[in-house]
């Protein structure tokens, strides 16, 4: 089973928002991207659109030949904008307004009324839905609660943790993998995947379907190149 690399492009909007023009060009950059293997974009909006903006999700969707990922907290605002749009994977993480970045997963079993409204309204649509939850066997259980079609697993700690031990980095995340497998449920990872680490997370997780990488990836385009960064990033995914 091959897993998908989605690209994260939040990172090249913001760069492009800096300078307040369209240069560089994201949907231009995200079909390159495509082209050179990437199966997937993924795109998280914020409510200050200081990276990727609702018009540039309209955008992606009208022109990828790929699957379009949605990430954000389902506002009200959010929730119109994917039901307009219709990518065909909508992430729903647990960030306030103004956070930096995702750095913690659901409490879907505090959340679970809502997070049900939520999804039902998605699948409604045809939309598939994911949760961004940590690596725990009850955390897994409790979003496969909600009616969630997939789970991506939060990353941040295993990369963290990896350089003093991949071992025990690794061991809450394929505990969650089996459970997820268990339950049907699907499986996604994200955050701080790299290319240090990305191809021992791939190795020792079964039944990885996704990864969405962003912020390395566009760091490691900046010394290598996006054709030799996307094909390394590929290459340990196979």
């Amino acid at each position: 089973m091959s897993t998908v690399l989605s690209v994260n492009v939040n990172k090249v909007a913001l760069l492009r928002n800096s300078r307040g023009a369209d240069y560089p060009n994201l949907l231009a950059w995200a079909l390159r991207c495509v082209q050179l293997g990437a199966r997937g974009i993924t795109v998280h909006p914020r409510p200050d659109g200081r990276h990727v903006r609702y018009a540039d999700v309209h955008a992606l969707k009208a022109s990828l030949g790929v699957e379009l990922n949605v990430e954000g907290y389902p506002s009200p605002e959010f929730m119109e904008l994917v039901l307009d749009v219709q990518p065909a994977q909508v992430t729903l993480v647990p960030d306030p307004p103004g956070a930096l970045t995702s750095n913690a997963g659901w409490d879907a079993r505090a959340e679970e009324a809502i997070l049900r409204r939520i999804i039902g309204q998605l699948h409604q649509a045809g939309i598939r839905t994911s949760l961004f939850i940590e690596a725990a066997g009850e955390a897994v259980r409790a979003a496969q609660q909600t009616g969630a079609d997939r789970v991506e697993l939060y990353t941040g700690p295993y990369a963290a943790h990896y350089a003093r031990g991949p071992e025990q980095a690794i061991a809450p995340y394929r505990v969650a993998a089996e459970v997820a497998e268990q339950l049907g449920l699907g499986l996604n990872a994200g955050h701080d995947l790299n290319l240090e680490n990305l191809a021992y997370f791939r190795q020792h997780i079964p039944g990885l379907l996704e990864v969405s990488i962003g912020h390395a990836l566009t760091v490691d385009a900046l010394y290598l190149g996006v054709a030799e960064t996307v094909k390394q990033y590929l290459s340990c995914l196979r």
